[in-house]
């Protein structure tokens, strides 16, 4: 992930000009989810805003567009503010699940369930001073770990936090994993993913996110136009979620349609580990993006019957129940009908 420190008297009103979300809203603590966006409204790029001090902040985003983020940040840089690439001198760790806070417990010392959800603390992992944040970007509750003053060529204080977390993962049946089973979790969450589901061609209204957009708030911001203009409007094309009902799994770039006519695209699809079935996301007409209408997807040289269901295909609600589809079920209730996924529901 790219991160970026931004300090100075004029820092929150730099970022309330270049982000959707109200950075003015933040308390020392508080972060929140936000976009980057074009004067179009197409998005630059997802991420998160952490006040972290009365007037400097945290900026964390996709790896892949860092240079193209810091960029646009320079660019625009105007007033008392400073710009720190932190990315080449920091670690970041993930631990996610619903034993995670009890994990991080662990191995800081520290009660985590003061901070909310996209909120950040400084805690202590042994000797280090390191940042938590609890975005979660897998559906589950999820914590991230920033180790300070670290680097490829001097990597012994993230290597310390490493191990520190898998020896005490130990108790949790945590198990290391990459970023595909990250790309997983976050499809089964409904989560967006930056070059797939969203990018500078894409409105955050037909990605269905503006939640992260705050067309009211004081300080005017890059795109606030556009996007109110197409929201107003109406988009031609929205995000869809969907299931796959006959047999195959759907793939990014996999044309969707509707009484033999090309109404859209696949975006992220997959076989979901923790209910067992194929999913996807794509883009389509409103039209047919309507809950429990059916279109078809080519998969290969075939097509295959689909049906639109509710966003997030799995998230965990809390310690005893699931949200599926837009179904809230007890935890025993799922096992039972999902009963592969039980391995899944119980690790970290």
């Amino acid at each position: 992930m790219g991160r970026i420190a931004i300090e100075g008297h004029d820092a929150q009103g730099f970022l309330d000009h270049l982000t959707t979300n109200d950075v003015s809203s933040l308390a020392v603590g508080q972060g929140h989810y936000s976009l980057l966006c074009t004067p179009q409204g197409g998005i630059i790029d997802d991420l998160t805003v952490f006040r972290t001090h009365n007037t400097k902040y945290l900026v964390v985003y996709n790896a892949a567009n860092r240079e193209k983020n810091w960029n646009w940040l320079e660019k625009h840089r105007e007033g008392k503010v400073e710009l720190a690439d932190l990315s080449d001198q920091s670690a970041m760790f993930a631990a996610q699940g619903p034993k995670a806070s009890s994990l991080l417990r662990d191995i800081s010392g520290t009660s985590l369930e003061e901070i909310e959800k996209y909120s950040g603390k400084e805690v202590r992992v042994g000797h280090l001073s390191c940042f938590v944040t609890r975005s979660g970007y897998t559906g589950e509750d999820g914590f991230e770990i920033y180790v300070w003053k670290t680097s490829v060529d001097h990597p012994s204080d993230a290597v310390e936090v490493w191990e520190r977390i898998i020896s005490d993962g130990k108790n949790y049946r945590l198990k290391p994993a990459g970023l595909g089973a990250r790309d997983v979790l976050r499809l089964e969450a409904g989560m967006c993913l930056y070059g797939n589901d969203i990018d500078e061609q894409t409105s955050p209204v037909e990605a269905r996110i503006t939640f992260a957009v705050r067309l009211n708030k004081k300080n005017d911001f890059i795109g606030r136009e556009s996007i109110q203009k197409l929201k107003e409007e109406g988009p031609s094309r929205v995000r869809t979620g969907f299931r796959i009902t006959g047999k195959g799994i759907p793939r990014q770039g996999q044309e969707i349609f509707a009484d033999d006519e090309e109404v859209g695209e696949v975006t992220s699809g997959t076989l979901s580990p923790t209910l067992g079935i194929s999913i996807g996301m794509g883009y389509a007409q409103p039209g047919i993006s309507k809950l429990g209408q059916s279109f078809e997807i080519k998969i290969r040289d075939r097509r295959v019957e689909a049906m639109v269901v509710k966003l997030p295909f799995y998230q965990r609600r809390s310690d005893h129940t699931v949200l599926v589809m837009g179904e809230e079920m007890e935890l025993g209730e799922f096992r039972s009908r999902y009963g592969q996924a039980e391995a899944v529901v119980a690790s970290i």
